[in-house]
């Protein structure tokens, strides 16, 4: 992922995605909150967290890969659980950018982050 920008200011990751930081602050420690963004036809690089993640599906449509488990769809008003340690990866399969929210329990931090690929 890319350096740490300011709170609220949108950056790009090496993720292949756009991070907008809502909430991410050490003295937080106990969660972190994301605005995430995925241009139409990209698929976001397999990755896994050493914290628990939610997202929370608020605009677009999306092939979500949790674990071992078969993809799925996933689209506004779905909530994704990923466990710790679990391979994710989400492509956008529609036509306009696919946003979402990352909940991250503890917060996240890059120490968290593994690629896959």
């Amino acid at each position: 992922m890319a350096d740490k920008p300011k709170p609220g200011n949108e950056f790009w990751t090496s993720e292949r995605c756009f991070i907008t930081e809502l909430l991410n602050d050490e003295s937080q420690p106990e969660v972190s909150i994301a605005h995430t963004r995925v241009e139409p036809g990209v698929t976001t690089e397999l990755h896994a967290l050493s914290v628990s993640e939610w997202y929370i599906i608020k605009a677009g449509q999306g092939l979500m890969r949790v674990g071992d488990d078969a993809p799925f769809a996933v689209a506004p008003g779905d909530t994704v659980t990923i466990p710790k340690h679990a391979a994710q990866q989400i492509t956008n399969t529609g036509r306009s950018d696919l946003c979402f929210l990352c909940v991250c329990t503890p917060r996240f931090s890059q120490e968290c982050y593994t690629s896959l690929e």
